[in-house]
């Protein structure tokens, strides 16, 4: 179902919130070969595809004052969602430079909420033969999580006949009309600043912010009604509609509050009995975590072949977060650094409650048995880790908790998340890095008929967490993208090649113990966020 005006849900607009004091947009890179096919063509190309794609012809319309949440808005394609940058030297390490200062970029969803980046003729790119196309689609966390993310982009990269409308198939209703695109004019290439067009963040403008568009058919009558006037018109119809319900709204909170409570003894109350894991206990900052200053950005990328990383009995996921330990904690003690304890954070996907909510997913709390000095045996505690960790997560008492939320009127929230002191590093930390793992689907991707050659993403950083991890499956590629901050990881390459030993250490521990049989689970790629 389509809808032309609908309230950000109350987690999706935390993140929108987020964003205007903290990176968190998404990168999703695509490798794919580079045809030769001119950028005009490419910009076609997608303008086309995306006026077919109603969850990419939406931006952010604030409220007065924040008395109501944010509103979705549907709008048209822009030319300045498409970018092409020139490169000094269109070789891979030129790009990941590069993707270090675009990974320190924020959009403007009351503008756009994406932006395709393009880096055309890039040479040895991992396992490509010839020149590479590097597309990166970068998206406000507000829009999407990471499996919803990739949706997008996989309606994006898929050639389709016709004219009708492309759903998702995940998270319910598609927000925003079925609209024509602007005119496609090409451009020229420009060079990537390292704020460039940020204008959230005190950057350069971006595009120019997309005018009032007929919203007539969409939405209740009511809505039809206000979406025919211009944004300040909008805004201010939606703030007067919702400050009635704010008194309605508290006291559901603190209902809902009080079955919270409820909850949380009775979980509490399960975990005594031993019918429910223990809550993680947290584990003390050390070197990774900086001294919460903002953090630089760096990445590097590893392409594997799917085959390589499977084991009897163990996840890619499990692999991943098994040689991230060894890498992590080898790293530290090479730099004089205790790690005896270390834990990751894991994104989990969790079915959202409202269809209109578009990130739907629980951070786990990952111990990574950096006391267990044998891989095969540190895979196993992770790997029941990761179950305990899953089980306590989906319990059907912490919806009561998010219940709570969803009930909280806007200001409430607002406050809640523009006041929460971010830059003071806590007592006690959910893990010393963030493993983030999704699956991207088949490779049956094309950019200007270039087939796709791999995928990668780059989890945020925070004042906090200054190193993270994405382990991203395509086909028969998974890769693992390492995101960090040059002041706390200096030797990013040094880092990055005990990683790449890890992998085959762990690999050669799990497929040299004895007895093991393979498991149901051996093939799977990379878990969804």
């Amino acid at each position: 179902m389509v809808a032309g005006v609908n309230s950000l849900a109350p987690w999706d607009a935390t993140m929108y919130w987020l964003s205007a004091r903290t990176r968190n947009d998404l990168f999703l890179l695509y490798c794919f070969a580079d045809t030769g096919v001119p950028t005009a063509e490419l910009r076609a190309a997608i303008a086309e595809r995306t006026a077919r794609i109603p969850d990419l012809l939406v931006r952010v319309l604030d409220v007065p004052a924040n008395l109501a949440y944010p509103r979705w808005v549907s709008c048209e394609f822009a030319d300045g969602q498409i970018v092409e940058y020139a490169l000094e030297e269109s070789d891979w390490s030129e790009l990941l430079n590069a993707l270090g200062k675009l990974v320190d970029t924020s959009l403007d969803p009351t503008d756009r909420p994406w932006r395709l980046h393009l880096f055309r003729h890039v040479t040895a790119a991992p396992t490509a033969s010839g020149p590479a196309l590097v597309a990166v689609l970068q998206l406000s966390h507000a829009l999407a999580d990471g499996r919803r993310a990739a949706d997008l982009a996989r309606a994006l990269f898929t050639e389709r006949d016709g004219t009708a409308p492309i759903p998702l198939p995940r998270n319910g209703n598609s927000v925003g009309a079925q609209r024509g695109n602007d005119a496609v004019r090409p451009e020229g290439s420009e060079r990537l600043s390292k704020r460039s067009d940020d204008r959230r963040h005190g950057g350069a403008a971006g595009p120019t912010p997309c005018g009032t568009t007929d919203q007539r058919g969409s939405g209740s009558p009511t809505e039809r009604r206000a979406a025919v006037f211009p944004d300040r018109v909008r805004r201010w119809f939606a703030a007067a509609v919702a400050l009635p319900g704010i008194p309605l709204g508290m006291a559901r909170t603190v209902f809902r509050g009080y079955t919270a409570y409820r909850a949380q003894r009775e979980l509490a109350e399960l975990t005594a009995r031993g019918r429910l894991p223990p809550p993680a206990s947290g584990y003390p900052p050390n070197l990774l975590h900086g001294n919460g200053a903002i953090p630089g950005h760096a990445v590097r990328m590893l392409v594997f072949d799917t085959a390589d990383l499977r084991t009897p009995g163990h996840t890619v996921t499990v692999v991943a977060l098994t040689a991230v330990s060894l890498a992590v904690q080898r790293y530290l003690r090479a730099r004089g650094e205790p790690a005896d304890a270390l834990g990751a954070q894991v994104p989990m996907a969790v079915s959202g409650d409202s269809g209109d909510q578009r990130n739907s997913y629980r951070d786990l709390s990952v111990d990574l048995a950096a006391d267990e000095p044998d891989p095969h045996r540190r895979a196993d505690r992770i790997a029941a880790t990761m179950a305990t960790r899953r089980t306590r997560a989906t319990h059907p008492l912490h919806a009561a908790q998010d219940a709570v939320t969803a009930a909280l009127p806007a200001p409430v929230l607002h406050r809640d998340v523009t006041t929460y002191p971010m830059d003071v590093l806590p007592d006690r930390i959910s893990g010393h890095t963030v493993v983030s793992s999704v699956h991207r689907g088949p490779a049956d991707l094309t950019l200007g008929s270039g087939p796709v050659h791999f995928t990668a993403g780059f989890p945020a950083l925070g004042s906090v967490m200054h190193l993270t991890h994405g382990i991203h499956g395509l086909g028969d590629t998974v890769t693992f993208s390492i995101h960090a901050d040059p002041a706390v990881i200096p030797d990013l390459d040094t880092y990055a090649q005990l990683l790449t030993t890890a992998v085959a250490d762990v690999v050669t521990a799990l497929r040299c113990a004895p007895g093991k049989a393979e498991g149901p689970g051996n093939a799977e790629g990379p878990r969804p966020e």
